[in-house]
């Protein structure tokens, strides 16, 4: 999967949308934009607690421990050491942050991503709780194996109430936060009042709209799903997603015209090729 690209993934919601203009910027593997499918059902969701259990942080570092090429393996390994010496939590929080680029460089993020947060709570910096929180998502959303992004929900879970607790009031982690219980758990509704409580404070929030628009699609609530993505193109009149969000909910009332007519629109707007060949195929076929 491609990172940036917003994929839901909880089953209540089950619904996937790969865009071209991707998403967040979190993580250093967020990977070049590149296609734009229609939201289905299919896709990789997540387990209830009773069928899968969370991955352990013991067996992602040794199965990417293996992986290690020997001059990263010998990085790794002296600074492990050195941590062992420190009983200092500033010291140790600078030590862990280094650790954390040396797992990143090898491109190993979900160790890169764990020992980043170890350094953040120890910090207890908002900022850096609330990016290391965000990096657990966007892993999350980029993660084929269910157990993994289990773990990945819980840490970011963890890193983004540590920030709220710090700061209430930070927009940026609280929609994280309620991104996370939406896509990455069992807990959906937890999320949905999160999001809502968002869109009450600031009814015109792109994100939280956006989110609780495509979620209004898949349970069928057409007309909700168009009063959230016309909120967003009061604002953003070109918002690409909103647009083929608003054009899928009208196709889903059974407003073919008037779905053609967006679709038309967001072709214009993305301006890519390949998106423009998959839209007209999608067009004909409801002509």
């Amino acid at each position: 999967m491609r990172g940036g690209h917003y994929i839901a993934i909880a089953v209540a919601i089950g619904l996937i949308a790969l865009l071209y203009w991707g998403g967040n910027t979190l993580p250093p593997d967020k990977k070049p934009v590149a296609e734009m499918q229609r939201p289905n059902s299919g896709g990789t969701v997540s387990q209830g607690p009773n069928t899968m259990r969370p991955a352990s942080f013991d067996s992602i570092l040794a199965a990417s421990k293996a992986e290690l090429p020997q001059a990263a393996a010998d990085s790794v390994k002296m600074i492990e050491s050195e941590l062992t010496a420190i009983r200092d939590s500033s010291r140790m929080a600078v030590v862990f942050e280094r650790l954390s680029k040396v797992w990143e460089r090898q491109k190993k993020y979900h160790v890169a991503a764990f020992y980043n947060a170890k350094g953040a709570k120890l910090e207890n910096s908002e900022k850096k709780l609330t990016f290391a929180g965000q990096f657990y998502l966007q892993l999350m959303e980029n993660e084929p194996s269910p157990s993994v992004q289990m773990w990945d929900a819980g840490e970011a879970i963890s890193c983004l109430e540590q920030s709220l607790k710090i700061n209430p009031n930070n927009e940026e982690a609280k929609l994280a936060l309620a991104t996370v219980y939406v896509e990455g758990t069992s807990e959906t509704m937890k999320g949905v009042q999160m999001l809502l409580a968002i869109t009450r404070e600031k009814p015109d929030d792109i994100p939280a709209n956006l989110l609780l628009g495509r979620m209004s699609i898949q349970s069928g609530q057409f007309d909700k799903a168009i009063g959230r993505f016309e909120t967003v193109l009061k604002k953003e009149p070109e918002n690409k997603e909103a647009l083929y969000f608003l054009a899928q909910a009208y196709e889903g009332k059974g407003d073919k015209k008037k779905a053609i007519e967006l679709l038309e629109k967001c072709k214009q707007v993305v301006n890519n090729p390949e998106f423009s060949k998959d839209i007209d195929q999608h067009i004909n076929s409801l002509k």
